[in-house]
């Protein structure tokens, strides 16, 4: 096991052992104990009473972060030339069709989120294997196919992100940089928070928030408490 810095010794000292934080509090302590010289990410990380393997117990939505991730997000619009102008005006960073099919063929895949139309999703067939594993491939469910391209461009650029529960039953999203106060911190995890709870399962047995744990880049974990969100 690799020996804990003084810095990180430090840093775990302030996190009261078997306490269960409120959202508020883990955020502000968030703060306080992120030492690293960027500005690091902060994550979320939901444990949930949910059996992924099971199609009726699949967790998997959208949530717009009320102040966004703090992060510059890549959009490239892949749509046909009647809807490049208003992909544009809404912010996207890369608009256009053949060529850039062409250059994921190549391998290139140098963006955050693809958003498409559904009259395209045919031509992205082929590209399965390389935008699957990266998570790039627009999906209805997520938004990301779609007529009304400006809108989706727009919602992404503003704080919108996609999550899915993994096989081990947790769902992991970040909520924003350390640079936001706590506040915002606080507002961004309680949005995803309650955006789970709306989406429980009704096959679903049991507790259904297990565990909350929120982190930094280099930080240890503190623990929320599941109990103030449960339905």
């Amino acid at each position: 096991m690799a020996k804990l810095t003084k810095k990180q010794k430090e840093a775990r000292a302030k996190i009261e052992r078997d306490k269960l934080y409120s959202i508020q509090e883990a955020s502000e302590l968030i703060k306080e104990i992120t030492n690293v010289k960027f500005d690091a990410t902060v994550d979320l990380a939901v444990r949930l009473g949910v059996d992924p393997r099971k199609a009726n117990q699949m967790v998997r939505g959208v949530v717009t972060l009320p102040h966004g991730t703090g992060k510059d997000v890549k959009v490239l619009a892949l749509v046909t030339p009647d809807k490049e102008a208003e992909a544009k005006e809404a912010g996207a960073d890369f608009v256009g069709l053949d060529e850039y099919l062409e250059k994921i063929k190549g391998g290139w895949t140098d963006v955050d989120v693809i958003i498409t139309m559904p009259s395209v999703m045919g031509k992205l067939g082929p590209l399965g294997r390389i935008l699957g594993p990266r998570g790039l491939m627009p999906n209805p469910k997520t938004g990301t196919v779609t007529m009304d391209v400006a809108k989706a461009v727009s919602e992404v650029k503003a704080g919108k992100i996609d999550f899915k529960v993994d096989k081990t039953g947790i769902v992991h999203a970040a909520i924003g940089k350390v640079s936001f106060s706590a506040d915002k911190i606080a507002g961004n995890a309680k949005e995803l928070i309650e955006t789970l709870v709306k989406m429980k399962p009704a096959a679903a047995k049991g507790v259904y928030m297990k565990s909350i744990y929120m982190s930094s880049t280099m930080s240890p974990s503190v623990q929320l408490d599941p109990k103030v969100v449960q339905i």
